[in-house]
């Protein structure tokens, strides 16, 4: 079974290049496709924050990995399959990111801290809703606080 999702919006940002860390401070703008109706975003405003679904495009086919690899491809961490992390190398190449909404214009809207690089498509943006957080502890292991160190360098 295969699915077609088409982009609603794009990324509009001064990161150009794939990379790891400091993503904290960069600011996005997010513009929706023509075919998408500004009202699509009429509400959002009264949220503080969002969470962006978007297409990891710039990953090539032949990098996907349906297996167990050290993250980030560093020995110092242990081999876990790719669905116990949250590497771009995904066979979807779905990102999922919460940022904070910055400013909401007509057909766009700026958050900081987004993990896309400028030109992403963003497939679909939600509300968050501490409903739809963890009600629990959040548990993980230490290597992916260590790894997470400097991701978002603010």
């Amino acid at each position: 079974m295969q699915y077609t999702i088409e982009p609603i919006a794009f990324v509009n940002n001064i990161r150009k290049d794939i990379a790891d860390d400091q993503w904290g401070p960069v600011i996005s703008t997010i513009e929706l496709v023509e075919n998408i109706d500004e009202a699509s975003l009429r509400g959002i405003h009264e949220f503080s924050h969002l969470e962006i679904i978007f297409y990891f495009d710039k990953v090539s086919d032949d990098k996907i990995q349906y297996e167990a690899r050290h993250p980030r491809n560093n020995t110092n961490y242990p081999e876990v399959g790719i669905f116990a992390q949250r590497g771009k190398n995904r066979p979807n190449k779905i990102g999922v990111t919460i940022v904070e909404l910055i400013e909401l214009k007509q057909r766009s809207f700026i958050v900081k801290g987004l993990d896309a690089i400028d030109g992403t498509p963003i497939i679909d943006i939600k509300p968050v809703m501490k409903e739809f957080l963890p009600r629990d502890e959040v548990r993980q292991p230490d290597w992916s606080i260590s790894l997470m160190k400097n991701y978002w360098g603010d």
